[in-house]
């Protein structure tokens, strides 16, 4: 009977000794991986927005096959954003012959509780499998990684994303050192994913401010032009009524959203099929700085940053310059300062809790947003620089004189009295 209670209080104290050990293995307090998160450049936007292009729900028929490459820079700067989006960590991808090299750290726990992940995956005639996998100091069996991986992925498949995804990719391998993903399209894909990527809570949200707006938009005059900030003003101040500490930042999100859409001449059924049953907005000609294009770049950018993060929206707003300087309408430094700001904007207002809180505050006790509180003076920025005029001038994206000259915009930005 003794040796009985011997090994029982041997399992006793074995089984939270040895959790406890493998935490400690599992966890550090440096990051193994340690990367900028503003690494997307308007290159990477040309050749996402190129991938698209090529594989648009439009030019697909149901039951067809396809296969989207993506070279070693763009899924190592994918799996990147991602750890810091979803994260608060970074990671490396490298692709080898037949599978990847995956590191990455995370620091969703606290900073001085980092995951370190160090793993090697090969591809197999589906899904890749785990041919090696370490957690900090810890090495995983491989079959115990694997097994792992099919849990996770079984809870995962409770969810609509997951069954979607699922459905889509066949396959996911290496070939010619870059990443081949290989999907089939369903009849049924597009407005799946329409529903998965805006849940019926932030749907509800959309709805309410496009009704807001609707009222609002018949009330405006029908000819002439409306300031930005004349939308955005009530549509924030709506926010403030319905906002409280835990979702203010999810009901300026959703404003600008239904404002970018409204000032770009989109309906939302784009991303919210049942939008079409909506209240709709009359119409008006929204301006910023008595310009049509500055209210459009503003919008989309506060939209982007609010929603996905700066590095995204400034890329993108770089690709909409670059592309310009190609035989559009030339290189703007106002329409970058209009990117800028409506970046700015859309961080101020839904990234950051307490500044979004402010705001409320603000639009509570009576201010309104006016547009010098919102966009600088850019009237002495050059624009319609076409491609050759840009590089004389400047010498292209990243030189000294292009630097100042964002910076100058930038210090423009910062004086605005809404971030003071």
């Amino acid at each position: 009977m003794r040796y009985v209670l011997y090994a029982l209080l041997f399992a006793l104290l074995a089984v939270p000794l040895a959790i406890a050990g493998a935490v400690f293995l599992a966890l550090s307090d440096q990051p193994a991986v340690v990367r900028p998160a503003g690494e997307v450049t308007a290159a990477h936007v040309e050749r996402a927005k190129r991938i698209v292009d090529q594989n648009h729900p439009r030019t697909l028929t149901p039951g067809e096959r396809r296969t989207i490459t993506l070279s070693q820079d763009d899924a190592d700067l994918a799996l990147n954003y991602l750890a810091g989006r979803y994260a608060k960590g970074s990671a490396r991808l490298t692709l080898k012959p037949g599978g990847a090299v995956i590191a990455a750290s995370s620091g969703w726990l606290g900073q001085s509780r980092i995951l370190n992940i160090a793993a090697e995956m090969r591809e197999t005639a589906a899904l890749p499998e785990f041919e090696s996998l370490r957690v900090g100091r810890l090495p995983v069996p491989a079959w115990a990684a694997n097994w792992l991986m099919s849990q996770a992925l079984q809870r995962l498949a409770r969810r609509e994303s997951a069954r979607i995804a699922a459905d889509l990719v066949k396959r996911v391998g290496v070939a010619n050192g870059a990443l081949t993903i290989t999907y089939e399209w369903q009849a049924d894909a597009a407005s799946r994913l329409k529903a998965v990527l805006l849940p019926p809570a932030d749907q509800d949200r959309l709805k309410a401010y496009q009704a807001h707006l609707a009222t609002l938009s018949a009330q405006l005059p029908a000819a002439g032009k409306v300031s930005l900030a004349d939308i955005l003003t009530p549509l924030f101040k709506l926010a403030a009524e319905r906002g409280t500490a835990g979702d203010a930042a999810a009901e300026h999100r959703a404003a600008l959203v239904v404002t970018a859409f409204y000032v770009n001449g989109k309906g939302l059924a784009v991303i919210v099929p049942a939008a079409r049953d909506w209240p709709q907005p009359q119409r008006r000609n929204v301006v910023l700085a008595g310009r049509y294009d500055f209210a459009q770049h503003f919008s989309i950018s506060a939209a982007l940053a609010a929603n996905a993060g700066t590095s995204l929206s400034d890329a993108i707003g770089l690709y909409k310059e670059v592309a310009d300087s190609r035989g559009g309408s030339g290189f703007s430094f106002n329409d970058i300062a209009a990117d800028r700001a409506g970046t700015r904007f859309g961080e101020h207002a839904a990234r950051n809790l307490e500044t979004a809180l402010k705001l409320q505050q603000r639009l509570r006790e009576g201010a309104s947003l006016r547009e010098a509180d919102i966009m600088p003076a850019v009237a002495d920025l050059p624009e319609f620089m076409q491609d050759a005029e840009f590089k004389r001038r400047y010498g292209g994206i990243g030189t000294p004189e292009y630097n100042k000259m964002m910076a100058a915009i930038e210090s423009r930005i910062a004086a605005l009295p809404l971030y003071r």
